[in-house]
């Protein structure tokens, strides 16, 4: 038997395709049907509708119906090359372009006909296993497509929920590793109850050759896969997919409800929004409410859970998947940005910074020194980059992996990260400032006249990335300190402890 797991991929693969042939399920050898003409068992009582589909982070309206109907759900499989992390791409097979794929709404009872057509650019064919389906395969038997078909088959949702769906076309792992996964929300005959934000989010693990962060197009790795060692894992496809301009939004006093789902393929997310609770919870993802007061949901792969809570304070809240390795290592974290009043007898804010002892804090002024002139543009590709390029790249890596410590505005949190917005620490030397998130640092140390004793671990940058980020920071905040270049990192890097 062959050991090589890309081998075994590639067999699986063939003698999936052929059990198919063989058995009569390979239903995309005919041409897309391009007619209006219900394909579905033949309800003339009810009338037609289109889905409406959304792409994550947006979810498509309430059904306000009080009827069946049979809905029509246009499902085209994409293998398109997306954005996974900065300077990062990889190509991913996707449900309608993106990911996770689109989101689909129906009702209890309705007729809901899955039309899913595989581009002709495919290079792989695929089908997809809806499990709010009740029947072989979830609709995997009757949907197998080949690039450039169309396959239709038809199912009654009878069990209202938030389910999964995904390709399950072998190799399984590796086409929903690659994205092919979603969410479809079969809505209780009688409605959910209405709130004022519903956001979709969605899990799901990468497995790259190359390591976190390191830059080009990535292939898929099928060792990491098979041994359950994901290079990132993200929400809604992407590092960064849920953060800045991109953060969900709420104001004070509105209720929020979160579809999530855990596309996998394989690691149990331990879903957690930091300052907020869950106030109500459907626990995987039915329909009762069953469970309240709830500060971390476990969500299994394949699996998904439907949380609530109302906004109480303004702030940045952060979603994460609270096996904190993958949030602040491999890319599950994204923001949740409520603006409004402050109540303070909720949360007062930080009230008070004394010594350890008791006693009060002297004030120091930060040391103003000039800065030393940015080094020569370097040199990609060879044409340079420009400060502003490298300013904007190094913004998203500081929000990919920097902003949990030192905070969005770069202010730190007092006495236990020490502030980059003025910080004469960061101004007085450019080397240090470089060595440091290079090669980490432990022990005492003094900025802008207070003290800081913690750890800085080594962070796994590349060497552009860390001259984008130092460069970033040293002209964000009312800094003005310079740039740091590709080569100053390089140099730093081989010069040793």
């Amino acid at each position: 038997m062959n050991s090589n797991p890309a081998s075994r991929l590639a067999l699986t693969t063939v003698l999936s395709c052929a059990a198919a042939l063989a058995c009569g399920t390979f239903t995309g050898c005919s041409p897309r049907d391009t007619g209006e003409a219900a394909s579905g068992p033949p309800r003339a009582d009810l009338p037609i509708e289109y889905a409406l589909l959304t792409a994550a982070p947006k979810v498509p309206d309430p059904i306000i119906r009080s009827t069946p109907a049979h809905v029509i759900v246009d499902i085209e499989v994409r293998e398109v090359v997306r954005h996974l992390a900065d300077g990062v791409d990889y190509t991913f097979w996707t449900f309608g372009g993106n990911v996770p794929g689109v989101f689909i709404r129906v009702r209890e009872g309705d007729l809901v006909e899955i039309r899913l057509h595989n581009h002709p650019s495919s290079k792989m064919p695929h089908n997809i296993d809806l499990h709010a389906v009740t029947g072989p395969g979830g609709g995997a038997t009757s949907s197998f497509t080949a690039p450039g078909h169309t396959s239709t088959f038809s199912f009654t949702p009878l069990n209202p929920g938030l389910y999964v769906y995904h390709c399950a076309t072998a190799p399984v792992p590796m086409h929903v590793g690659n994205g092919m996964y979603g969410l479809i929300l079969v809505e209780p005959k009688e409605g959910l109850p209405p709130v004022d934000h519903e956001y979709y989010v969605m899990q799901g693990e990468v497995y790259t050759a190359g390591r976190y962060g390191e830059e080009g197009l990535q292939p898929f790795d099928p060792e990491k896969s098979a041994d359950e060692r994901p290079t990132y894992v993200v929400f809604n496809g992407a590092v960064g997919s849920l953060m800045g301009d991109k953060a969900l939004t709420a104001k004070v006093g509105e209720t929020v409800r979160i579809y999530f789902g855990n596309g996998g393929p394989n690691l149990v997310s331990s879903f957690h929004v930091i300052g907020e609770i869950f106030e109500t919870i459907y626990q995987e993802a039915g329909i009762l409410p069953n469970q309240r007061n709830v500060q971390t949901t476990l969500v299994s792969p394949g699996g998904a859970t439907i949380v609530q809570f109302k906004t109480r304070v303004p702030g940045t809240f952060t979603l994460v998947d609270h096996a904190l390795s993958r949030a602040f290592g491999k890319g599950a974290v994204g923001m949740l940005k409520v603006t409004g009043p402050e109540d303070k007898t909720i949360y007062s804010g930080k009230i008070a910074d004394l010594n350890y002892d008791g006693s009060a804090l002297d004030v120091i002024p930060a040391a103003s020194t000039s800065a030393a002139p940015p080094p020569a543009p370097e040199e990609e590709g060879g044409a340079p980059a420009s400060k502003e390029v490298r300013i904007e790249r190094g913004r998203r890596v500081f929000q990919m992996a920097c902003f949990a410590c030192h905070q969005m505005d770069g202010k730190g949190l007092p006495g236990v990260f020490p502030p980059l917005a003025g910080s004469d620490f960061l101004k007085a030397d450019k080397a240090r400032a470089i060595r440091v998130p290079l090669k980490g640092l432990s022990g005492a140390i003094t900025v802008n006249g207070k003290p800081f004793n913690n750890i800085m671990p080594a962070q796994p940058f590349t060497d552009q990335q860390l001259a984008d980020v130092l460069t970033y920071v040293m002209n964000s905040w009312g800094n003005d300190f310079g740039t740091v270049s590709r080569d100053e990192v390089k140099a730093a890097r081989a010069g040793g402890p």
